[in-house]
């Protein structure tokens, strides 16, 4: 399936083996429609867009808006800095625990697949909202 806006929607964007393409307005809609039919987010190699869907999904999360399972695919360690900068953030106490652990990461395509029936994230906002829960 593919979900894109009308400024994405040509040709050369209709894969021949897709069965179903889904075409909405905005990129607000096509995120919204993403995650309604979404059993789980993976973000393979990518650029910004890639990282802004990526941290959308995380915060969706940490607030409890969802608990479905979050996979980064670290092809050639392609994603090894933004993990230590996440890491940091962990370090500072800028990211709870809990929190950090909302995401998974596998080197191979098949290994992240694996790990999307693993344990369910953490729940709820509970933590986010409270200033003392360092």
């Amino acid at each position: 399936m593919s979900v894109l806006t009308d400024h994405f929607d040509t040709p050369a964007s209709r894969h021949p083996r897709l069965t179903e393409r889904r075409v909405v307005p905005t990129m607000h809609q096509r995120k919204a429609m993403m995650a309604e039919l979404s059993q789980a987010f993976l973000a393979l190699p990518g650029g910004f867009g890639t990282l802004e869907e990526l941290f959308e999904v995380l915060c969706w999360a940490q607030l409890g808006l969802h608990r479905r399972p979050i996979g980064l695919l670290n092809t050639g360690g392609f994603y090894d800095p933004l993990l230590a900068a996440i890491q940091r953030a962990r370090d500072e106490g800028f990211i709870y625990r809990e929190h950090h652990e909302l995401f998974f990461t596998a080197p191979a395509p098949e290994s992240l697949l694996d790990q999307i029936g693993g344990d369910p994230p953490p729940t709820g906002p509970e933590r986010s909202l409270r200033l003392d829960a360092v």
